[in-house]
């Protein structure tokens, strides 16, 4: 059955637009204000992470604002007793490192997300080979595990991920830790390319794309984007308020270029 995150994004789509999902650091000061401007300014689904010691996908901002929300005491109980509060419209993803859903316990993980009300969730560092004992557990709680396809997959394993991946598939856009750059990597719309060649699912690129105007260049290979460090940077520097604008230039961005 496809799932609620799946559901939304295909709206999108099907309506002929692109999708934006901004991630958010669960449990950085004022995070869940900067949550609801993602979703006030047009946001299909958002991204929260929830922070960890060793971030290895993590560059240098996002890594800041992790620490950030430990040295503040969030934990991952914490974030997702929070998340049970917010009513916010758009479907709610996690993003998290195999370490906090082993030392949960998969099954206890995967019914704790659905009890938060998160759709969906993101494990980077968990491979494909590795993913069947959480994958089940998570299909069997409704939770829709995305799948990362990475630039140096090669041709015959792309359809592999792109048939366990459930909401949408992510699309690294560079190889390396998330950031921003000054320029959109050729390799997010050469992968974002192949990846739409054996899928239906909606691909989504991220890492690496840094404003309005690299989104509306990585959509128009793939299905949307997603954006982490440009928004996380906004939120340490401006708050809430900065997150919103920015949110708003990137809908409208990808809304004109239809």
């Amino acid at each position: 059955m496809t799932g609620k995150l799946e559901q939304t994004l295909r709206q999108r789509i099907d309506g002929g637009g692109k999708c934006l999902v901004p991630y958010i650091t669960g449990g950085y000061p004022g995070w869940v204000d900067s949550l609801r401007a993602c979703a006030a300014n047009g946001a299909d689904a958002i991204e929260i992470g929830l922070p960890f010691s060793d971030p290895v996908m993590d560059g240098p901002v996002i890594q800041a604002s992790s620490q950030v929300a430990l040295d503040s005491g969030a934990t991952p109980v914490s974030i997702l007793h929070e998340i049970r509060t917010l009513d916010v419209g758009v479907p709610l993803v996690v993003m998290c490192y195999y370490n906090t859903v082993f030392h949960a316990g998969h099954e206890r993980f995967a019914q704790d997300l659905v009890a938060a009300g998160v759709s969906a969730a993101i494990i980077p560092d968990l491979p494909l080979e590795e993913s069947g004992d959480w994958c089940a557990a998570a299909d069997k709680a409704g939770v829709e595990t995305v799948m990362l396809a990475a630039p140096t997959a090669p041709d015959e394993r792309l359809p592999r991920v792109t048939e366990r991946a459930r909401g949408f598939v992510y699309s690294v856009g560079l190889l390396g830790v998330t950031g921003e750059r000054s320029s959109l990597s050729s390799t997010a719309t050469a992968l974002a390319a192949r990846v739409k060649k054996v899928t239906t699912k909606p691909v989504l690129v991220g890492v690496g794309v840094s404003n309005a105007e690299q989104a509306v260049e990585a959509s128009k290979v793939s299905d949307g984007v997603i954006m982490g460090a440009a928004v996380v940077r906004r939120m340490m520097e401006g708050g809430s308020e900065a997150v919103a604008s920015f949110i708003k230039e990137v809908r409208t961005a990808l809304d004109s270029s239809k």
